[in-house]
């Protein structure tokens, strides 16, 4: 019974040593089947390298002292029917500023690379059916899970790939250098097949992510951050000048004619200006100011998108109206032309002038002048309007740098221009022979040039005919100017050059001193009434810095007509200052179109002296 009982326990053993071999065998098995389908997916790789990443890992944190870039390898292996496997191992900075890298992989023959830049994380997937479409959608989804659930426990929710490529291409672009300067280091992915006669194609979405963010390392690696320009533009008009508003502005302009407007083409994010100005010289007189067209001056907005350009222009615009008090020479001068010349002299002709009100009776008069002042014939804004124009130009001037009456101060010139300047460009273009009066040691029996401008409507000069013998007693050659407002410009002009002397009463055609050669003597008789302020304001002080000698000639009680018309013990001669407080209109309709003038021979031959003593000290 004993021996059946031990050869009984002998069985059992057996048995069960049987039992652990079979168990074994099977371990060994699965181990070396594990084995065979790591090796045969991944043929380049040793088995040990590639169940523990351990030593290649120490080696490249022995040899590498700078952050490297990881790499995603996606390779496909016809063995295993299309089954791809990826394993991305990216650097991470230690406590000493080590980094892991990944020893580089050779490629084997047929086997084509593509490189993007993607996130710092490290993702172990399974891509299957990699060229296939679904395969792709597949893989990408699964590669962006696996991206966050290894960030999340890696660096506390780190953003995936395509949230930080969105994330850098919405940014604004002033805040775009701060994102840049803050990005996580970047991993090289690289993307490896083994079909030999076809590119690899990634899905459009992988393709687009890594694209924007290549952009994003390039700009950190090479170029400094842009600066969205947000900086307002300087103030577009300047409000400060007595006489006139003035805008003057440069970029991508547009002048939208049919709504007398120039727009300024900007960005949306720059700060906006509107402003509305009447392009004439006579800021503040309402009467005036009411007879010119309003132009305005603003920047685009995202609201209203500027005009399309109907034609487009290489110079500069100056706009400028022939409105207001036009049509009166000492306007069209002192308002108009001696500003215009002011302003766009620098230009030397190549200027485009864009005028409002145009009459082309005054383009006609001043064709000469202005054909000499730009190279292009002006632009008339109400019929540029009525053709739907849009001219665009690369820089703006709306309105005239007016200085004081038919004067150019050489302090205030943006060019230094001055006075002298501009009746120099008179005779200029007006090819006038004279630049100096008369010599009198000239070898010739030519007596001085005295020239009276004769006055139809009011101011007349009623005793002109005894005025003119006592020149010609003085030892003058005397004569009469009649020129009209619709004479030729080149036949009033030359006229007034030949003349050393120039005498009127206070009035517009005084203006014609313009055509004066220089050292010639002025003449103006003032009128009764206190208006020896305003008579040296627009002729005397503009007649000195022109370079001409002036000589002011003011009337008495019995000189003038308003004695006929008034008592002695009126006002209008014990104070007439003080009737100035009633304003220009009625100064203008009392003091000045209200009286005719008869000189006092007399006191006016001491005039003729000193004048004749002008011209005898040349």
């Amino acid at each position: 019974m004993k021996q059946q009982q031990g050869g009984g326990g002998g069985v059992l053993g057996v048995r069960f040593e049987s039992q652990r071999f079979r168990l074994l065998s099977i371990v060994v098995g699965c181990f070396l089947i594990s084995v065979t389908f790591l090796l045969s997916s991944r043929p380049e790789a040793g088995a040990f390298d590639t169940l523990s990443p351990k030593p290649w890992l120490e080696e490249a944190r022995s040899t590498q002292t700078t952050p490297t870039t990881a790499i995603k390898t996606v390779k496909t292996s016809p063995k295993l029917g299309g089954r791809d496997f990826l394993v991305d191992v990216v650097p991470q900075r230690g406590a000493h500023g080590e980094s892991h890298g990944r020893q580089p992989q050779q490629q084997s023959a047929g086997e084509k690379t593509e490189t993007e830049w993607v996130k710092d994380t490290v993702i172990i997937e399974e891509r299957i059916g990699g060229a296939g479409a679904g395969g792709t959608e597949r893989a990408e989804q699964e590669e962006a899970e696996s991206g966050v659930n290894d960030a999340a426990g890696a660096a506390q929710g780190t953003a995936t790939e395509e949230e930080e490529a969105a994330h850098h291409d919405d940014l604004p672009a002033q805040t775009m250098g701060a994102a840049v300067t803050t990005a996580q280091p970047a991993v090289l992915k690289t993307t490896t097949a083994t079909q030999p006669d076809q590119l690899p194609v990634p899905d459009k979405e992988t393709q687009k992510v890594g694209v924007r963010t290549m952009k994003l390392q390039d700009e950190l690696q090479q170029t400094p951050a842009i600066i969205k320009q947000t900086t307002p533009l300087p103030p577009l008009c300047d409000f400060s000048d007595r006489r006139a508003d003035i805008c003057d502005f440069s970029g991508d302009i547009r002048l939208d004619a049919n709504t007398s407007s120039y727009i300024v083409v900007v960005d949306p994010a720059v700060p906006g200006q509107s402003h509305k100005v009447r392009p004439y010289q006579r800021k503040g007189d309402e009467t005036c100011m009411g007879r010119v067209t309003e132009i305005t001056v603003r920047t685009s907005s995202s609201s209203s998108p500027p005009p399309q350009c109907t034609r487009t222009h290489t110079v500069p615009a100056v706009t400028f109206s022939i409105g207001g008090y036009t049509g009166n020479i000492f306007h069209d001068f002192s308002d108009v032309l001696v500003p215009l010349y002011n302003t766009i002299h620098k230009y030397g002709g190549d200027v485009q002038l864009v005028m409002t009100n145009v009459a082309p009776w005054w383009l006609v008069k001043y064709d000469k002048l202005l054909r000499t002042i730009s190279h292009y014939a002006p632009i008339d804004l109400a019929k540029a309007a009525a053709a739907g124009e849009v001219h665009c130009f690369p820089h703006a001037i709306v309105s005239l740098r007016a200085h004081r009456e038919l004067i150019i101060e050489r302090d205030r010139s943006v060019d230094g221009l001055a006075t002298p300047d501009f009746t120099r460009f008179i005779r200029r273009a007006l090819s006038l022979p004279r630049d100096a009066p008369s010599r009198v040691a000239d070898g010739t029996d030519r007596k001085p040039r005295l020239l009276i401008i004769a006055r139809h409507r009011t101011r007349i000069l009623l005793n002109l005919a005894d005025v003119i013998l006592a020149a010609e007693g003085a030892g003058f050659e005397a004569a009469m100017s009649e020129s009209d407002v619709g004479d030729p410009l080149s036949r009033v002009g030359a006229e007034i050059n030949s003349a050393d002397v120039l005498v009127g009463v206070h009035g517009a055609g005084l203006t014609n001193m313009m055509f004066l050669p220089p050292g010639a003597t002025l003449v103006q008789v003032v009128p009764w009434g206190g208006l020896q302020w305003i008579a040296h304001m627009d002729y005397g002080d503009p007649a000195e810095a022109m370079g001409l000698r002036y000589v002011q000639y003011e009337i008495g009680v019995e000189e003038s007509s308003l004695k006929d018309k008034y008592p002695r013990d009126h006002e209008i001669f014990t104070n007439p200052t003080a009737m100035h407080k009633k304003g220009f209109g009625f100064m203008r309709q009392t003091l000045m179109d209200g009286q005719n003038i008869t000189v006092d021979l007399d006191r006016f031959r001491g005039v003729l002296q000193e004048a004749l003593g002008n011209y005898l000290a040349q």
